[in-house]
């Protein structure tokens, strides 16, 4: 039964200081390196057999890390890239409320209907992810695959890969190095793990 591993990556500098991120090339803070390290160690115990990551610093290095911890190459792909944020890109929470009222509404409570100049739609990071992850998955049908990326994007992943509507983007949350696992079963493909941090709490996993 092929799986598909999802990690978030670990904390950035952006994230601690909460500012808007998009496809801005952030690096990890020490905290999220810390992360890493307990994701990597807790999927020691998984049977991954290629790791994929998303080209931007923090999750390239959150993805490095886990690769050195698993001797797995990691390979690096604009395709797993975050959600394009065009001019909100930089903001803080406070700043975007407020400069940005109408639009930061539609995406907090219709994300699907989302649509700026400068920026991704949904709809745009789901098809460049998922074009990826179907070439990815036909290419390798005996092996587990690993991919680190970001938040927006993994949702995307996770919805596509169960043919649920985009529209149910903001049901979920995915947090910081959380591990997501989706199996390939013979008649129809199961989310088998959502957003689980259990290793960032467990002593096993330092």
């Amino acid at each position: 039964m092929q799986k598909l591993y999802l990690v978030r990556h670990g904390e950035s500098e952006w994230n601690n200081l909460k500012r808007i991120q998009g496809q801005k090339d952030i690096c990890l803070t020490l905290k999220g390196k810390k992360q890493a390290e307990k994701i990597a160690n807790r999927l020691v115990f998984e049977e991954i057999d290629i790791i994929y990551s998303s080209d931007l610093k923090r999750a390239s290095e959150t993805a490095n890390i886990i690769g050195e911890k698993l001797n797995l190459k990691v390979t690096p792909s604009e395709a797993f890239r975050e959600i394009q944020f065009g001019s909100w890109e930089g903001l803080s929470i406070e700043e975007l409320t407020e400069k940005n009222s109408k639009e930061h509404f539609i995406w907090i409570n219709e994300p699907h209907n989302f649509k700026m100049d400068g920026a991704e739609t949904l709809y745009e990071v789901q098809n460049r992810a998922m074009n990826k992850i179907d070439s990815i998955l036909k290419s390798n049908p005996d092996k587990n695959i690993l991919v680190v990326s970001h938040g927006a994007t993994i949702k995307t992943i996770i919805l596509g890969c169960v043919g649920m509507d985009i529209k149910y983007y903001n049901k979920m949350t995915i947090g910081n190095t959380s591990l997501s696992m989706i199996e390939f079963r013979d008649h129809n493909n199961v989310i088998k793990l959502l957003n689980d941090t259990c290793h960032l709490k467990e002593d096993k996993y330092e």
